[in-house]
C-alpha cells in the first residue's frame, strides 16, 4: 500500500491511497470463494465452476464491487496509522480506479484537528449570580411539600370555588353542531388551572354537585383546530363530583411526617440549608458556562463542516441509544415526532458547533498550562466508573488500555482546566 497526503483548505486533508494489483486480486479470490457457491454455470456442479468461468460468464468485474468495499476500511485504517494527522471526522471517500488486474485507489477526505489560538481566558469578567435565599423562596418550597402531602376530600356542602377539582362529562357545539375532539367523560378539571378554554373554568365556580351548566366560550384566534380558532361555541356540562385538596397544618406534626426533624424550625432550616446549596451549586455552574463561553468568543480557530456533521451524527446516535434503552426505537421516535434522522442531525449542527468549540478550547487551555490530574483524581473517578458498571475496580482498571487511560487523564484535566479559568473569572 502507499498514501500520500494533500492538506487542503479549512483544516481539510486528502488522502490518496494505492492498493497493489496482487492485494485487489487477492481480496477478489476471498469474495469467489465465498460465493462459488451460490452461482450456477452450465457444464459445472453447484460451487465447482472455476473463477475464469464464472468471469467469463458475468464479466470480469463480478467480484470486484465486494472485494473493493472488503480492501477500503481495511487499507483506510492503515493509512491512518501512517500519517501523522489528527483525523476528528468520517471521511468522504472516492474511487479514483478499481479494475481487475490493476492497482485500487481510492480517496479519502477528512477533517483535520484545528489549530487553536487562545486569547483571554485569565482574569475574565462573568455576571455575578445572587446565592441568598429569600424568607420567600423557603416559604414557596414548604408549601410544595405542603401540597405533596395533601389529601383530597369530597365538597358536599357547599358551591365549587376556585382550587377545586370538578369531575364533569361534557360535549362542545360550535354552530349547533358538535365538533370532534369536544366530548368527555368523566374528567377531573381543576377549577384556575387555566387547562381549558379562557372563560371556561371561571363559569363552573358557583355550581354544586348534580348540577348541569350551560358554557359559553369562544375558541382564540391562534387556536390549534383551524376550523374552531375564532369561533363561539357552547358546552353543555353536568358536575358529577367536587373535590378539594385538604393541606395538613404547618405544625410540628408536619415537620416530622416529612423529615427527620422534630420541629417546624428545624425542618425550616434545614430547607434554607439545601435551597443555599443548590444555589450556590447553579450559581458556580453558571459562572464556569460564562467562562467557558467567554474563552471560546476570546480564541481563534477553524471549525470544518466534515467535524460539525461528525459530531452531530454521535450526538444523534447517543440520542437513539438512550432511546433503545427505554425501549424506543428511532423508527417509532420518528414516527410519533414526525422528525428525521437527517432532520435531527442538522438541528444538532449548533450545539454540535459548540461542544467541538469548548472542547478544543479547554484542552489547548490544559496544554498551555500543563495541567494534570493528580493521583487520586484518576483513583476516583475509575472508582466511580467501577460503581456505575458495577464492576471491580480492579476489573476496571485491566479494560482499560493504555490509550483509554489517557483518554481518561485527559478528560479529568478538561474538568479542571473549566475550574482553573473560573476561579479566575471575576463577578461583576
Amino acid at each position: 500500500m502507499s498514501l500520500q497526503v494533500e492538506k487542503l483548505e479549512k483544516n481539510m486533508a486528502k488522502l490518496t491511497i494505492e492498493v497493489s494489483a496482487e492485494d485487489l486480486d487477492k481480496a477478489m479470490q476471498n469474495v469467489y470463494q465465498k460465493m462459488k457457491g451460490r452461482i450456477t454455470i452450465p457444464g459445472f456442479r453447484k460451487g465447482k465452476a472455476p473463477r475464469m468461468m464464472i468471469e467469463r460468464m458475468y464479466g470480469r468485474g463480478v467480484f470486484l464491487e465486494d472485494a473493493v468495499n472488503a480492501l477500503i476500511p481495511e487499507h483506510y485504517s492503515k493509512a491512518l496509522e501512517e500519517c501523522d494527522l489528527e483525523i476528528v471526522s468520517q471521511p468522504e471517500i472516492g474511487i479514483t480506479q478499481a479494475e481487475p488486474g490493476q492497482p485500487l485507489i481510492f480517496t479519502a477526505e477528512v477533517a483535520v484537528k484545528p489549530e487553536v489560538v487562545l486569547g483571554e481566558y485569565k482574569g475574565l469578567e462573568v455576571p455575578k449570580t445572587e446565592t441568598e435565599v429569600t424568607e420567600e423562596e423557603v416559604d414557596a418550597e414548604i408549601r410544595r411539600e405542603q401540597e405533596k402531602n395533601s389529601r383530597t376530600v369530597t365538597i358536599e356542602d357547599r358551591p365549587a370555588q376556585n382550587g377545586d377539582i370538578a369531575t364533569i362529562d361534557y360535549e362542545g357545539f360550535a354552530d349547533g353542531e358538535a365538533f370532534e375532539g369536544g366530548k368527555g367523560t368523566d374528567y377531573p378539571l381543576t377549577l384556575g388551572s387555566g387547562s381549558f378554554i379562557p372563560g371556561f373554568e371561571e363559569q363552573l365556580i358557583g355550581a354544586k354537585t348534580g348540577d348541569h351548566v350551560e358554557v359559553n366560550v369562544t375558541f382564540p384566534e391562534n387556536y390549534q383546530s383551524e376550523d374552531l380558532a375564532g369561533k363561539a361555541a357552547v358546552f353543555q356540562c353536568d358536575i358529577k363530583k367536587l373535590e378539594a385538596k385538604e393541606l395538613p397544618e404547618l405544625d410540628d406534626d408536619f415537620a416530622q411526617d416529612v423529615s427527620e426533624f422534630d420541629t417546624l424550625a428545624e425542618y425550616r432550616d434545614s430547607v434554607k440549608k439545601e435551597l443555599t446549596e443548590k444555589k450556590e451549586k447553579d450559581a458556580r455552574r453558571a459562572k464556569e458556562n460564562a467562562a467557558v463561553d467567554k474563552a471560546i468568543e476570546n480564541a481563534q480557530m477553524e471549525i470544518p463542516d466534515a467535524m460539525v456533521k461528525t459530531q452531530a451524527r454521535q450526538m444523534v446516535d447517543d440520542f437513539a441509544r438512550r432511546m433503545q434503552s427505554q425501549g424506543i426505537s428511532m423508527e417509532q421516535y420518528a414516527q410519533f415526532t414526525g422528525m428525521t434522522v437527517e432532520k435531527m442531525q442538522e438541528d444538532m449542527k449548533p450545539r454540535a458547533l459548540k461542544s467541538i468549540q469548548t472542547r478544543l478550547v479547554l484542552e489547548k487551555i490544559v496544554e498551555t498550562e500543563n495541567i494534570q490530574p493528580d493521583e487520586e483524581e484518576v483513583e476516583n473517578e475509575i472508582s466511580r466508573m467501577a460503581t456505575s458498571y458495577k464492576m471491580d475496580v480492579e476489573k476496571v482498571k485491566e479494560l482499560l488500555g493504555d490509550r483509554e487511560m489517557e483518554q481518561l487523564k485527559l478528560d479529568l484535566a478538561v474538568q479542571k482546566a473549566v475550574s482553573f479559568i473560573a476561579d479566575a473569572a471575576v463577578e461583576a
